[in-house]
């Protein structure tokens, strides 16, 4: 069976400085600094979308919730229980609740076009996004330490460990500095980027050895229904990826506030 075998291409999905000026939106405004590409249109997208759902699930909430309500209740309640107050406690994981929930749920919408027809690409598999949303991490553990300590305190129990000989500090202190507050960010950002971008090539590796298996194979034409199933296995693990990566971002968030709020029990 012959037929066209279409290569897979990342390069103007993943470095936007490839992209042809014309497959832009908004190109021509404000000289380009608004200009979207399709991976910015589907974060856009699916920013709205996660409002909405939750705009017009909790619109007019019930005593005893239904329907849209109560998969939004559900999907809430997850994270104020199994990730805000284990790891915050009721008075503090209520506080940050609005933080982590809005992280918990960013992440997945971001992660979960990476598996829906049409789109076939995760955002957060693009560096841009994964930044931003460790900025806000970043953020907001820095902000519990400094509105809890004052600054100078927070940033003193952070460095400094007691009870270690003085001329430790001078390798300790450099350490901790580069662990707390440039590593933590990097690794959120780096970690779920490694991640949605690793699945997203191998599902192009397998769907795309399903289409030249089948086109352009004369006699491996069966090798394509193996390479079907097993892309198919992955997705369904993707989605299991797509759920632990927006987990394990809003627990570690979770994690370092957590550490901000204890500081001087270093």
């Amino acid at each position: 069976m012959k037929g066209e075998f279409h290569a897979p291409e990342l390069g103007p999905e993943f470095f936007p400085g490839q992209t042809n000026p014309s497959h832009l939106w908004f190109s021509d405004f404000a000289g380009g600094a608004f200009a979207l590409d399709r991976l910015m249109l589907v974060r856009l997208l699916l920013v709205v979308v996660v409002m909405a759902f939750f705009v017009v699930a909790m619109r007019s909430p019930k005593l005893v919730p239904r329907g849209a309500q109560n998969v939004a209740e559900i999907a809430i309640d997850f994270v104020r229980v199994q990730i805000a107050e284990e790891i915050l406690g009721k008075k503090e994981g209520r506080r940050f609740l609005p933080i982590l929930a809005a992280i918990f749920f960013v992440v997945f919408a971001g992660n979960l076009p990476s598996v829906i027809p049409g789109l076939n690409i995760g955002p957060n598999a693009r560096i841009g996004m994964p930044i931003v949303l460790a900025v806000v991490a970043y953020l907001a553990f820095i902000y519990a330490g400094v509105k809890r300590y004052g600054f100078g305190k927070y940033v003193k129990s952070s460095l400094v460990i007691p009870n270690i000989p003085g001329l430790l500090h001078i390798l300790v202190v450099p350490i901790e500095f580069f662990s707390t507050f440039i590593l933590r960010p990097v690794t959120l950002a780096i970690r779920l980027m490694a991640n949605m971008l690793a699945g997203h090539i191998i599902l192009v590796l397998l769907f795309s050895a399903t289409n030249f298996f089948f086109w352009q194979m004369n006699g491996w034409t069966l090798a394509a229904g193996g390479t079907l199933l097993f892309a198919v296995a992955f997705t369904l693990f993707e989605l299991l990826v797509i759920f632990l990566q927006a987990y394990i971002f809003a627990l570690l968030t979770a994690v370092y506030i957590e550490l901000s709020l204890h500081a001087d029990e270093h």
